[in-house]
């Protein structure tokens, strides 16, 4: 590649020895997040992923987890089918029924931890499979030197190393968004075929990987648009009207890669039945902004892409964009869904090694100053604004994932990085090359023996001991700390006969695959009826801040730290317990096939008994006389519903008090649905 293709300024590196280093870095990457992650069990949404998965290779079905599109799922799939007992499909009742299906698949069916390895093995070879392919990308577009200073950073991050084994989609979303921004720009470039086709593939993929993947389109959209209304400013080496024939073939060729992955069939099933957890009427439904419904509608009438991924946009627009009402702790402060707008710029500041932060602020300074390179200027734009676009939605959007939503930008950063390196080597600066690699070791330092680096957070925060007390970020323990839990059961607890209380989201099916007898919101044992508590307790420590249930442990030193699992012993006063565990069991009773609506009220009037102000019991008290067409009985329990309600839950507030107008009229009651919360997934 010669400097005017590849934006490198001098001593670019030869091909060979390039590539050699992206390789041994790649391998790298995946000993270091192999040693790094081999304590953690499943994050909450694999079992889910996976059988799924399985579901869609061996049955060729697409109707258990359609809120993530195939890819992963199908990769996955593919490793574990010849392993997996996958159980007979039935009708499913909303998404808690669903993952009670699955995680029973995972951890009851089948060995668990024959899967996990299978699994681990698949998605860490999928990673270092779409690491190369962007490092491919950066390479055609930006120089040998930027692919492997990139390559070096990702290789470094924590959180890359994190999700590099998992079977979730918030990595490849971002790799492949990346890359197919990339591949458009040389496409318009150059006019080459292998361009065009690069990039329609891999913008392909992107919609396969993630429903977020869809800013990419816009930005390949934007690069299009460029190359039309002004090609010299993109070095087009094509004319408008070869210009449009590329957009158009990276546009429909992307859906055509979409399509392939379900098969090239609109419907889940073969037989074209639907059979969603939930209608796709009713999803619709559930989202509130009235241009999304129309959007979203319009799609599935005219049939742009298939069932299942217009029911991921839906379910990812109602929970990732409108919120569920989660709560958010930062830095001293509880917020609703969202944070301040500055929010994700810290946790990505936050998340980030110094030595990486200060390699990626060197980059975009170069940029605004002009000292990148002309020709990788305009790839570096259109990376800037894909970042840019994944800042805006997510701002726009929830807080609650966290840093691993934020991936997008963290390789986009990453990229800026490698420009920074490729500069100071182009300048011959002694100094300016012992810099960067200062900061390359600093960053190495920080974060590469931190055997848990979901948890890592770095020193301007208070590191990893520290920092869960200023961020709640949920994408740091997505419940992979189950492993952690089982093995201090064992030794300590289970010889005395003890039986723990756990607040932490370990399936009640693998508490059953492991042998676990443990109280509290996740156990699967019968609560004690006394409001003061005593025995050892195991609590989520990105819980303690947000979640006011579990404010009594925020002043109490715990006696053990796993990580984010902390353990503490004593006497605690929670009168809430009993309340939601019989919430709870009431909840899973009413997504049973069929209901047992009798023995559910009975649950739910006794945990009103406990708390006449609980808003979940209330609320379940209100739909079920609604099904069983007892009026009065419902406004009732609706009304004490909105009652409760605080003010930061406006929509909760609309939903119901429409609701109470609705029943309070004439309108037969037959053709008044439930309400469904806000707060469910």
């Amino acid at each position: 590649m010669d400097e005017s293709k590849t934006g490198e300024v001098s001593n670019p590196l030869r091909p060979a020895v390039a590539w050699a280093a992206i390789a041994i870095l790649l391998l790298l990457a995946v000993i270091r997040s192999a040693i790094a992650t081999r304590t953690d069990g499943f994050t909450i949404d694999e079992p889910f992923h996976i059988t799924a998965g399985v579901s869609y290779v061996k049955l060729d079905d697409f109707r258990l987890n359609p809120e993530h599109p195939p890819l992963v799922k199908l990769w996955v799939g593919r490793a574990v089918v010849s392993q997996f007992r996958l159980p007979a499909l039935r009708p499913l009742s909303d998404k808690g029924a669903e993952r009670d299906f699955t995680e029973n698949a995972v951890y009851i069916d089948n060995d668990p931890d024959l899967i996990q390895a299978r699994a681990r093995g698949a998605m860490l070879t999928l990673s270092a499979i779409l690491l190369l392919f962007l490092a491919f990308a950066i390479a055609r577009t930006m120089g040998t030197i930027v692919a492997v200073a990139t390559m070096a950073f990702l290789a470094i991050d924590p959180t890359v190393a994190a999700n590099m084994p998992i079977v979730m989609t918030d990595l490849a979303v971002a790799l492949l968004a990346a890359t197919a921004v990339l591949f458009a720009v040389a496409a318009f470039r150059s006019g080459e075929w292998r361009d065009i086709g690069l990039a329609a593939l891999a913008l392909g993929l992107t919609l396969g990987a993630k429903h977020s993947g869809v800013i990419a389109i816009f930005v390949v959209g934007a690069c299009g648009i460029v190359a039309l209304i002004a090609p010299r400013v993109i070095g087009a080496a094509m004319d408008r009207r070869r210009a449009a024939m590329a957009l158009l073939i990276i546009t429909f060729g992307s859906l055509a890669v979409l399509w392939a992955l379900y098969g090239f069939r609109y419907s889940e099933t073969a037989s074209g039945r639907e059979a969603f957890n939930r209608p796709l009427s009713l999803k619709i439904e559930d989202v509130r902004s009235p241009m999304a419904r129309r959007i979203l509608t319009s799609m599935s009438t005219i049939r742009l892409v298939p069932r299942s991924y217009i029911w991921g946009l839906a379910d990812t627009t109602r929970a990732g964009m409108e919120g569920r009402g989660i709560r958010v702790y930062f830095f001293g402060r509880i917020y609703r869904d969202r944070g301040p707008f500055y929010y994700f710029p810290t946790v990505i500041g936050a998340k980030l090694p110094m030595g990486l932060l200060a390699l990626a602020i060197a980059g975009l300074v170069l940029l605004a100053i002009r000292k990148i390179p002309q020709s990788s200027r305009l790839p570096a734009l259109a990376a800037a604004l894909l970042a840019v676009f994944f800042l805006i939605a997510l701002v726009r959007g929830v807080s609650y994932g966290g840093i691993r939503h934020a991936l997008p930008i963290v390789v986009v950063l990453a990229m800026f990085g490698g420009m920074a390196v490729a500069v100071a080597f182009g300048t011959r600066s002694r100094a300016a090359r012992l810099v960067t690699a200062a900061a390359f070791l600093v960053a190495i330092v920080s974060a590469v023996p931190r055997i848990r680096p979901w948890e890592y957070f770095n020193e301007f925060v208070g590191g990893p001991d520290g920092a869960y007390l200023r961020l709640g970020d949920e994408s740091v323990d997505v419940a992979q700390r189950d492993l952690d839990f089982i093995r201090y059961y064992r030794s300590h607890l289970q010889p005395a006969g003890e039986i723990p209380y756990l607040f932490y989201p370990m399936s009640p099916h693998e508490q059953e695959r492991r042998g676990i007898h443990a109280r509290g919101a996740r156990g699967s044992e019968a609560e004690l009826p006394n409001a003061d508590v005593s025995g050892t307790f195991f609590v989520r420590a990105s819980a303690v801040f947000k979640n006011t249930d579990l404010e009594v442990f925020k002043h109490v030193l715990p006696v053990d730290r796993i990580g984010n699992l902390l353990i503490f012993k004593g006497t605690f006063h929670l009168p809430w317990l009993l309340e939601r565990s019989l919430t709870r069991r009431a909840r899973e009773m009413l997504q049973t096939q069929h209901p047992d609506r009798a023995a559910a009220e009975s649950l739910l009037r006794e945990a009103l008994t406990l708390n006449p102000r609980s808003f979940g019991p209330l609320l379940l008290s209100g739909n079920l006389m609604l099904k069983e067409r007892r009026r009065d009985e419902a406004l009732t329990f609706y009304r004490r519903a909105l009652g409760t309600l605080d003010s930061d839950e406006p929509l909760m507030h609309d939903l119901l008090t429409r609701q109470i107008a609705r029943i309070a009229s004439v309108e037969p009651i037959e053709n008044i649905r439930p309400v469904r919360g806000t707060r469910v997934e």
